[in-house]
């Protein structure tokens, strides 16, 4: 049986956001995709959720939909619960039932950044929001199901397209001459397209070695080190002056952890490969909003 054959239909949730475009468009290399948004399933409803699956019948899951408004989930904690914990529960079971592989995507916000080297996946966890705690109780229900569930763990997450701090950063810095960066917190980038990618790599592959796994960019920067290197590579007519400043000076309602840096050493021995390094893809990020930004472009 080819690996075609094997993903002949390949059920993604979240078509409309970062990683399930990207998914939508890479993943067909791997068979039919039935890409679905919230409008056609309610991920609020667990019953809605399995019985969709069901009906459906797809030969795997890939979950790329999340409430991901962190600083709303504080005001919101039912809603973020129900699409980051309980839908995903919800998928877990129903690919149980059918038997079927599931991948699903967490975040670096299950920790609580008080750790100075990066984490591994048997640290423990200790979420400082609303939206940390939805993730790590959708992480526990998956685990609870059993199952071949992956659960890959990311972080920084952006795109040239989409709503993500780089596309903020080009928005901002066309504004105004003077941006104010957090410089005291500390990630790997990731862009959607690497990690719809890795995803397709480990699907190709198959079968799935179930469990939790890091999966990042090499290396990590600051805030205000993406932010630098991003206007670094931006072809803009001006530039705005960037200032560093601390997590204190920039309030928020969600705190944030200080250090996301997740090892990615799990990942390599059991997939076989690594995420290249986030300069290098925020340098493939940028050629693309350059070719399509004429306000980026150099008079």
């Amino acid at each position: 049986m080819t690996q075609t054959e094997t993903y002949s239909s390949i059920l993604l949730f979240g078509k409309t956001g970062q990683v399930g475009g990207q998914f939508a468009r890479l993943g067909a290399t791997l068979g039919n995709i039935l890409a679905i948004d919230r409008a056609t399933c309610d991920l609020t409803s667990e019953t809605a959720v399995r019985d969709f699956i069901l009906r459906a019948a797809p030969g795997c899951i890939v979950n790329a939909a999340a409430y991901t408004a962190v600083d709303k989930a504080e005001s919101d904690e039912a809603a973020c619960f129900a699409v980051n914990a309980h839908a995903p529960g919800a998928m877990a079971a129903a690919a149980r039932e059918l038997g079927i592989p599931m991948v699903h995507y967490s975040t670096d916000y299950v920790f609580n950044g008080e750790k100075r080297t990066p984490y591994v996946e048997t640290d423990p966890t200790g979420p400082l929001g609303v939206y940390g705690r939805s993730k790590l109780e959708g992480e526990q229900r998956i685990t609870a199901v059993g199952g071949e569930a992956v659960i890959l763990r990311t972080s920084w997450v952006y795109g040239a397209e989409g709503q993500n701090f780089l596309r903020t950063m080009l928005r901002l810095g066309a504004e105004r001459p003077e941006l104010r960066i957090v410089a005291d917190q500390v990630g790997s980038p990731t862009s959607s397209q690497a990690i719809a990618a890795a995803t397709v790599r480990i699907l190709e592959a198959g079968p799935l070695s179930p469990g939790v796994y890091h999966m990042t960019a090499a290396g990590s920067t600051s805030w205000f080190g993406f932010a630098e290197k991003i206007f670094a590579l931006a072809e803009m007519p001006s530039m705005p002056k960037l200032v560093p400043i601390a997590t204190e000076d920039y309030p928020t309602p969600a705190k944030r952890p200080r250090n996301s840096v997740l090892s990615n050493e799990k990942f390599a021995g059991t997939f076989g490969f690594r995420l290249a390094a986030w300069d290098e893809s925020l340098t493939k990020e940028m050629e693309k909003v350059n070719l399509a930004s004429p306000t980026l472009t150099k008079p």
